[in-house]
């Protein structure tokens, strides 16, 4: 998103609209991964108040229930990035985000890294943490 905002700046609106589209792309290969992720443990029985996670200690049930709550919480927020980022997208491509007009474009890219922030501390609490 940076280098997307970074080429509107210098007048390059072509790769702008690449690295948005680089952007949306890989925001949908995350949540992918975060269904196949979700799915996995769904079919283990690890899902909120399911009799396999309710026989588990105390620790697993409070593990999985910050877990389920943070990343569905984090995905939503980057579909939310994800539809503003769209809309830039589109924004830019009729020309109504340009090098000299470029805020709106700015303000979803500092949304977006607040998003992708949140994420870095996210990761080790849940998947790096033991």
């Amino acid at each position: 998103m940076a280098l997307a905002i970074t080429a509107l700046q210098r007048g390059h609106a072509r790769a702008s609209i690449g690295f948005q589209a680089a952007t949306i792309v890989m925001g949908i290969v995350f949540l992918v991964n975060k269904y196949f992720e979700w799915s996995g443990h769904i079919h283990e029985g690890l899902y909120p108040n399911s009799p396999e996670l309710l026989s588990r200690g105390h620790g697993q049930i409070l593990f999985y229930g910050l877990y389920y709550v943070m990343t569905g919480l984090h995905g939503l927020h980057v579909v939310a990035g994800l539809v503003l980022i769209g809309i830039m997208l589109t924004l830019t491509v009729r020309k109504r985000v340009t090098g000299s007009d470029h805020g709106r474009l700015e303000n979803v890219g500092l949304y977006w890294h607040l998003v992708d922030l949140i994420w870095i501390y996210l990761f080790p609490l849940f998947y790096l943490i033991t």
